[in-house]
């Protein structure tokens, strides 16, 4: 996200009735259409309506039509647009969703290597929608939207250690840091690949110096 759309969600979010419908539409697991955020928050939905078409301009919130109404006019159904800041708020489907596919993942005997290249795939998708004038920028983009917090250390001009300061897997690397840790590592790996910049070292939760990454310019 570029400065001044991080300035724009900033000031969209510094009305508190636009805050208030974004943590409703953040908790909900499930579109939510106006009358809804309006009954939720007690506003009528006229109040609603213009903070909804503001949040959506500045791309916090997707739109879509109810197609299945069949009185009178088909609804808007908002939903927390792909690039939103999450705020930690996830439904809480998504926790538990994870849990469940976790124990899927050693059910089947799936192990650290599988993890990783399922994460390489998902970052090189990801790759694609990372901005930055260059590679680390845009390596520091994509760290900074999955919520890692990075602070890069430099050893030198062609190898330095990106720090992970938070963690967003951090509940689930601590029972299974070998699945969750590979996936973040195979992920960084991908988002990577294209790159000048290859992941030398991968320190997880396991290591005695964890949550960094060595990298070098190849």
């Amino acid at each position: 996200m570029e400065s001044h759309q991080r300035l724009d969600v900033f000031k969209a979010l510094g009305d508190n009735t636009r805050y208030a419908i974004y943590l409703e539409l953040a908790r909900s697991a499930s579109s939510l259409a106006t009358a809804d955020i309006a009954s939720s928050l007690d506003l009528h939905p006229n109040t609603v309506r213009p903070h909804l078409e503001r949040m959506r301009d500045v791309g916090l919130l997707d739109v879509r039509i109810d197609t299945r109404s069949t009185r009178g006019r088909p609804q808007h159904l908002y939903s927390l647009a792909p690039d939103a800041p999450s705020l930690g708020l996830e439904p809480p489907v998504f926790p538990t969703l994870a849990r469940m596919l976790l124990r899927l993942a050693e059910t089947a005997g799936l192990d650290a290597e599988d993890a990783a290249e399922a994460g390489r795939e998902q970052g090189a998708i990801e790759a694609n929608r990372s901005i930055g004038d260059g590679d680390v920028e845009r390596m520091v983009d994509h760290l900074v939207r999955f919520g890692f917090d990075p602070e890069i250390v430099s050893d030198s001009d062609d190898d330095f250690t990106v720090c992970f300061t938070n963690c967003p897997f951090a509940e689930l690397a601590r029972t299974n840091p070998d699945i969750v840790c590979s996936l973040h590592r195979g992920l960084l790996q991908g988002v990577m690949a294209e790159t000048s910049v290859q992941v030398v070292d991968f320190r997880s939760v396991a290591d005695r110096r964890p949550c960094q990454a060595d990298l070098t310019f190849a």
